[in-house]
């Protein structure tokens, strides 16, 4: 279980990183303060700054968030997020008080910004102790550091009685007092960078190696075309109708394309130690078939099961492309299905729905099989984790959007009471939905 524990862990890693480096990469590009991107929750278990940002890892590996200047959404700036602000522009020129080397090893954030402040006192301009302009905002700092004896006390004053220099800097690095479009595009980010990492990711698959099915039959169904027609276990198909059939998925689309004409499978039938070539023509049978969303559907068929033998398939960069690209549709298609059979009632929510354990179980199944295998389940799963943002749902990125097209269409935000109704309705759901999912997966390990 450990094993399983592991991967379960990495895969998500892996997902989280994407979703959230959407959010981090777009939020840098329409000029958007990013004070944190976290992998995991707190407590942190290290980390580290690079230019405006901390960089860390949390002890609770499933999830992860990007932090962005600013709490709500059309409202004014208050004196704790001023100074979580104000505390981030000391950090700023510490830093590159120290990439110029004006600061040595850090000797705490009051003393290294008092040094900072009072060699601006007596330098010629800014580059010498920065190497770079002092920023407005910058400069309001560091003269209310020279003022006041405490490192503290000159950020809480500047917090509880800003400028308007402090005002227009701060609104134009958070993200709430971004333009609509830019706010939107920040959010959508996230579930995009699920949803185009999913061909990325089988591009490389495509490319190292695919385990495909071979067209090898395993067992005929008694009484069905197939077994009637003389197919045996062992035969190999080689065409359909003339069309070559290179694996199982080849072989089973054409039958079922032929919409219950009689097709020509031409086969290889092993003979001792050779093999002789056969032809046989067969008229499939429709039956109704029950899909993995409890509906049932018409399928043409001649009654043959794999033998399960495989070969690995490598593509040439251009058509693992083009195979990915189809297959993250295809993917995608299916999980919207399969949503909407939930909702529809056609699905049973617990036949449906897996938690954190059977997701670290399959994770755990899929990597002994193999990189090709592993890979595909956390496809499956970026796709799953981009779709599913995109409800709307509050807390989910859907419900920002929500909110956002609320914003749209009355050209204000919602006031905050009906956002923060909302957002706790949206937590009791997720955390209702937690709780089923887990028990669930009890309950399936239980029964077996």
């Amino acid at each position: 279980m450990i094993y399983s524990i592991c991967f379960a862990a990495l895969v998500f890693a892996v997902l989280v990183i994407v979703h959230e480096a959407g959010h981090f990469a777009m939020a840098k590009k329409v000029g958007v303060r990013v004070l944190r991107f976290s992998i995991g929750y707190p407590p942190k278990v290290f980390g580290f700054r690079r230019g405006e940002t901390e960089y860390s890892v949390g002890a609770t590996p499933f999830g992860g968030y990007v932090r962005m200047l600013g709490d709500e959404v059309g409202e004014d700036p208050k004196s704790e997020e001023l100074n979580i602000y104000l505390h981030e522009l000391g950090l700023d020129l510490i830093g590159a008080a120290r990439d110029h080397g004006q600061v040595g090893a850090s000797a705490g954030f009051d003393d290294d910004l008092r040094v900072i402040a009072n060699r601006f006192a007596g330098a010629p301009d800014s580059t010498s102790v920065i190497g770079r302009q002092l920023k407005p905002d910058e400069a309001l700092l560091i003269n209310e550091i020279r003022r006041e004896p405490k490192i503290d006390d000159a950020i809480k004053s500047l917090a509880s009685n800003p400028p308007a220099t402090l005002l227009e800097a701060f609104r134009q690095r958070a993200f709430p007092t971004q333009p609509l479009g830019k706010r939107t595009l920040i959010v959508l980010a996230g579930p995009v960078a699920n949803l185009l990492f999913a061909p990325l990711l089988l591009s490389l698959v495509y490319m190292t190696g695919m385990p495909m099915l071979l067209p090898v039959i395993g067992k005929p169904t008694k009484d069905l075309p197939a077994a009637k027609a003389g197919v045996l276990a062992g035969d190999r198909i080689l065409s359909v109708n003339g069309h070559p059939t290179e694996t199982w998925n080849d072989f089973s689309a054409a039958i079922k394309a032929g919409n219950g004409s009689p097709v020509t499978l031409d086969l290889s039938r092993p003979q001792g130690q050779s093999s002789v070539r056969k032809t046989i023509v067969i008229t499939p049978t429709r039956i109704d078939q029950k899909t993995i969303y409890g509906t049932n559907a018409p399928t043409w068929i001649i009654g043959v099961q794999p033998s399960g033998a495989e070969k690995v398939q490598h593509y040439g960069p251009i058509r693992a492309v083009r195979e990915a690209c189809y297959t993250t549709v295809e993917i995608t298609g299916q999980t919207l299905i399969g949503i909407a059979s939930i909702f529809g009632g056609s699905v049973p929510v617990k036949d449906a729905l897996g938690g954190p354990i059977q997701i670290a179980q399959m994770a755990g199944k899929e990597a002994h099989a193999g990189f090709a295998n592993l890979a595909l389940f956390t496809v499956m799963l970026s796709l799953n984790l981009g779709i599913i943002n995109l409800l709307p749902v509050p807390l989910l990125d859907g419900g920002h959007l929500l909110f956002f097209a609320f914003e749209g269409v009355r050209g204000k935000p919602l006031e905050l009471r009906y956002r923060e109704a909302m957002l706790q309705v949206g937590l009791f759901l997720l955390v209702a939905l937690m709780a089923f999912v887990i028990f669930n997966d009890i309950s399936r390990i239980v029964q077996g």
